[in-house]
């Protein structure tokens, strides 16, 4: 029961927002009454998100049009829906994909004592992802044969801290990968060899992801979200005082839409909050443009449109948008 419980709050600790070296300043109730945009009805999108249970949900001219819940352990990190509907998902102890009708085509066990947090699809039989771990790895497998097609080791800060190493990473249109450094605090694009090509430092780094302009666009637990030019310097940042009637108390991703407007994913902590306040509940995501006004809330909880916890959002209404 202590090893547990020493989980559960490194797991709080690890996760606690951060900004300038204290926990952000929080509104006073979790969002006004009145929300921007058309809640469900705004996007139709894929929904996921790091939960007591592996849901995830397809919501669609303001509906839920699909839903799973996966019979597994582990919490989803990292979900996307495939263009033939099939869904990709690590849920920390393994990578799944199911089909529209909930069938199982494809599995992947993480390990003893390694973790797998992120995943995404290359091309149309294989998979890669990042494996915590000592030694940490990236790999790409084979899902007809199982073999390892690539793999390279990954420098971590705490080669036994296996759960704080790594969350999300995204694959570049030239072919590098973006990998945030949880631990290591900062993001580093490497080529499919394993050579370090660019850095930058991002305390708190819990996602990365690339933009057409060649920016990357990086999320931070410690409250922020930040747009890096291959200089490293921040040209574009979002922080919790910018959005000063939202509690947004733990981020996780954001996704850039084809318009320039950002959506920002708000993660409820179901092991450290024992119980939502279902009358007063916190929202899940904002949306906001280049001027870092909040033009949509999501924030349902609520059933039959209960979503649960946010950490991946999808949006469906544009191409590449994961």
């Amino acid at each position: 029961m202590k090893n547990v419980f020493l989980s559960r709050l490194s797991r709080t600790l690890l996760l606690l927002p951060v900004v300038a070296g204290s926990v952000a300043a929080l509104a006073a109730t979790p969002a006004p009454d009145a929300l921007p945009g058309k809640g469900l009805a705004e996007h139709n999108f894929f929904y996921a998100g790091e939960a007591k249970e592996e849901n995830m949900y397809i919501i669609k001219g303001g509906r839920i049009v699909w839903s799973y819940t996966h019979p597994g352990r582990g919490e989803i990190s990292d979900a996307i829906l495939l263009p033939n509907n099939n869904v990709l998902f690590a849920h920390q102890y393994a990578v799944t994909e199911v089909t529209a009708d909930k069938r199982v085509v494809w599995n992947y066990d993480a390990p003893t004592n390694t973790e797998i947090h992120t995943a995404q699809p290359l091309g149309t039989n294989s998979v890669w992802f990042v494996q915590n771990g000592d030694p940490a790895k990236f790999m790409i497998v084979n899902k007809t044969s199982g073999k390892t097609e690539r793999e390279f080791i990954l420098p971590v800060k705490n080669p036994k801290g296996v759960h704080g190493q790594f969350r999300q990473a995204r694959m570049t249109a030239t072919g590098t990968l973006l990998v945030a450094h949880m631990d290591l605090g900062k993001a580093v694009e490497y080529d499919l060899n394993g050579k370090a090509l660019w850095s930058a430092e991002v305390p708190g780094i819990w996602s990365v992801k690339p933009l057409p302009n060649g920016n990357i666009l990086a999320t931070s637990n410690r409250g922020f979200v930040r747009e890096l030019n291959r200089q490293g310097q921040a040209v574009w940042e979002w922080t919790q005082t910018d959005a000063p009637d939202y509690q947004m108390t733990s981020l996780q991703t954001a996704t850039r839409l084809a318009n320039g407007n950002t959506i920002i994913n708000n993660w409820f902590n179901q092991w450290s909050n024992s119980k939502l306040d279902r009358a007063n509940p916190p929202v899940q995501a904002i949306e906001v443009n280049r001027e870092k006004q909040v033009v949509w809330v999501l924030r349902s909880w609520t059933p039959p449109e209960d979503l649960g916890p946010s950490t991946t959002i999808q949006i469906l209404d544009e191409p590449n948008s994961p």
